[in-house]
């Protein structure tokens, strides 16, 4: 399919459509722009299964932030901002559907720039992928663990997500982003919460400096800054709300506001979900270790075994951590369909992948990133390849495919930030620079902890990202200059003539 075989006409049938445009008169607001930024990040997922990671008890270097996690992600905020700074400013400059795409191709050229959509889109299906076989897992595993008979095998639940997913994006980004928007809200709302109850109650108010020194780190300066780089993580995906630029109310102003609120909001639930996880176990590391699979659900567990909950309470949890994994697979879908939708248009993949439906939709693309959603759920079922000792295979296929994905983002914000220099180089000298400088700093520390001392098969994943982009290179250097995108809004029915509103 990527390889340049056009759709059969029988499934394209009345959808396909020659004006390759998205969007029309009919566009998303402020908060849709938000959700999209929000639902991708999965905050609640990631402060349910990453913390460990950022305190050290689960990275395979064993450095870590120890109980000074709070304070790493406190930092990996600033540094995320540099970020969003360069990319705040480049939606005003650049509103399209290829977003990261064409901020690099701006800055470094159309070549370069064709590499990194490549890469970046085939990082966010892979996030995606994983994501979906790692939900239909979750889900089959907790209701065998709370006692309750699973009515399918996991790989059911995965063809009835793949079944959901794919109608949520055909009928529209602006149900996409209220669906995102519904998930985000209760899951974010519930852990909250949640977690101030947690402070409260386990008397962390009273040791708050606990979470803020590196101190609090068994190797000081060095652990903190290593739970910075994987706090890096909580935030990818923090500026997909560009990749709707073209479909979004006066894009130049509602876009950077999304990127900017979205960091920003997330940044502040990510500090209290992470200082209510380490004073929930009293800045105990070992008692923190033991719950490391999932510290979230065992505060939320009973008081008789050591939470600060009930049944139904950790059940809570638990099904507000499946809504945001959905949220999350359905904005990486959204996505990856409109980047894929651009670098056809751009002539960068097969024509036939620009494809617009009656409704606005990306067709093609959509029909290629459930394409590859369907081969992930085969391979899944069918190989061992990239097999983690004692884990369930989605759970080895989600380490790999997010490992992957996080490390071909990562990739390109450093090139987004290095053509910055370029690309922006009319706006403010002394803002640009430093964003740069704090951002690509960050950006290569989170590319130093992703292969530091990492084991075989995950290693693997960030060097298949590296090989990726020096063959899309060489690829793209020998393919012409990419034309412009057409803002043509014609495919849009009358009754998508009326601007959006919750």
């Amino acid at each position: 399919m990527l390889g340049g075989t056009a759709f059969p006409s029988f499934i394209l049938g009345d959808y396909m459509s020659s004006n390759q445009a998205l969007g029309g008169k009919r566009k998303l607001t402020l908060i849709d722009a938000v959700a999209q930024s929000v639902g991708f990040m999965g905050p609640v997922f990631s402060i349910a299964f990453l913390v460990p990671l950022v305190v050290g008890i689960t990275s395979v270097t064993g450095d870590g932030a120890g109980t000074g996690a709070a304070l790493s992600v406190v930092i990996a905020t600033i540094g995320v901002f540099g970020l969003g700074w360069i990319i705040a400013e480049y939606t005003k400059k650049v509103q399209s559907a290829g977003s990261l795409y064409d901020y690099v191709t701006d800055g470094l050229g159309g070549r370069v720039g064709a590499a990194a959509g490549w890469l970046y889109y085939l990082g966010i299906i892979a996030l995606g992928s994983g994501i979906l076989v790692m939900i239909g897992g979750v889900v089959h595993d907790t209701l065998i663990g709370e006692g309750l008979s699973s009515v399918m095998p996991y790989w059911g639940w995965d063809l009835l997500l793949f079944v959901i997913v794919g109608s949520i994006v055909y009928l529209g980004v602006a149900l996409s982003t209220r669906v995102q928007l519904t998930l985000a809200v209760i899951s974010v709302t519930v852990i909250l919460i949640f977690s101030i109850y947690v402070i409260v109650k386990s008397g962390g108010l009273h040791h708050i400096g606990k979470g803020f020194t590196i101190h609090g780190s068994p190797n000081g300066f060095k652990g903190v800054m290593f739970g910075v780089l994987y706090g890096v993580l909580l935030f990818t995906g923090f500026e997909t709300s560009a990749n709707l630029g073209e479909e979004t109310e006066n894009p130049g102003r509602n876009i950077p506001r999304a990127i900017i609120f979205s960091i920003l909001a997330i940044a502040v639930f990510y500090v209290i979900g992470t200082f209510a996880q380490i004073s929930g176990f009293h800045f105990n590391l070992t008692a923190l270790g033991k719950q490391a699979g999932g510290p979230l659900f065992a505060l939320g567990s009973p008081s008789a075994m050591g939470g600060y909950g009930s049944t139904l309470i950790r059940r809570l949890v638990e099904l507000v951590v499946v809504l945001d994994m959905i949220a999350v697979l359905i904005g990486a879908t959204v996505s990856a369909s409109r980047g894929i939708f651009a670098l056809s248009r751009d002539e960068r993949l097969p024509k036939a992948m620009s494809s617009v439906s009656r409704r606005g939709t990306p067709l093609g693309s959509s029909v290629s990133v459930l394409a590859i959603y369907a081969l992930v759920i085969v391979l899944t079922l069918t190989t061992t390849v990239f097999a983690l000792p004692n884990m369930p295979e989605y759970v080895s296929f989600f380490s790999w495919n997010s490992t992957f994905g996080g490390f071909a983002l990562v990739l390109i914000y450093l090139l987004v930030a290095v053509g910055a220099l370029r690309g922006l180089k009319t706006s403010s000298r002394a803002k640009l620079y430093t964003a740069v400088t704090v951002g690509g700093v960050v950006g290569l520390g989170a590319v130093y902890g992703a292969i530091y001392k990492v084991p075989a098969p995950t290693i693997w994943a960030p060097w298949a990202a590296v090989v990726i982009l020096l063959v899309s290179l060489l690829v793209a250097a020998a393919m012409k200059i990419a034309p412009s995108g057409r803002a043509d809004f014609s495919p849009l029915t009358k009754a998508d003539q009326a601007p959006q509103k919750l």
